[in-house]
């Protein structure tokens, strides 16, 4: 199934193409715009807000809560009936410290509040959060893609995996263009999403 789009493509592999081709354009246009740093860190409005900016030319949906429960795999990301009130849940957890901001990333991830391009955006929610709050961001060539997905898949239940991943790639060159735009590569992005209905929760 190819997800609608502006683009009025309907092959899957040609949208996922132009899909990392025009969020990493975006991407940039967001780093040098100094947009980003105007954001309040680690709520789901400026989430909303980057999530736009990366995928407005692209899908209709671009910074809009998903209408469809989801699943990768096994997991189901929350389902859309209580998507609204995990977002509010998340706003209110704190961010002090390294710990806190990668558990409000956990539960960011298992929230996958849109459709498509969570991944991307939500990496660079989680790079603002750690600028803002301790002059850090995950310096993303360090990290393993395998070694993260893996990681992300099982912090829902244990997030030691993926804290020491992060924390091991931290930097403070964060105003590095290339720093940032490793966090926006797609292949550290979930693919294969299914659409099932609220009655087979």
């Amino acid at each position: 199934m190819v997800l609608e789009n502006k683009l009025g493509i309907k092959i899957s592999s040609d949208l996922a193409r132009e899909e990392e081709k025009i969020s990493k354009i975006k991407a940039v246009e967001l780093f040098e715009s100094g947009c980003l740093d105007s954001l309040e860190a680690g709520n789901f409005s400026s989430l909303s807000k980057i999530h736009k900016y990366l995928f407005e030319d692209i899908y209709y949906f671009a910074g809009e809560i998903r209408t469809e429960n989801i699943a990768k795999g096994n997991f189901r990301f929350a389902p859309v009936m209580y998507l609204s009130a995990a977002l509010e849940n998340i706003d209110k957890m704190p961010q002090s410290n390294f710990d806190e901001i990668i558990e409000k990333y956990v539960e960011m991830n298992v929230a996958h509040p849109f459709r498509e391009g969570n991944g991307r955006s939500t990496r660079i929610w989680l790079d603002l959060m750690l600028k803002k709050e301790l002059g850090k961001v995950v310096e993303w060539s360090k990290v393993e893609k395998e070694d993260y997905l893996l990681a992300m898949e099982r912090s829902p239940i244990k997030n030691i995996e993926i804290k020491e991943l992060l924390k091991n790639a931290l930097t403070d060159d964060i105003n590095n263009r290339e720093v940032f735009m490793k966090g926006i590569d797609a292949s550290y992005h979930y693919e294969g999403y299914n659409i099932f209905k609220t009655e087979e929760l």
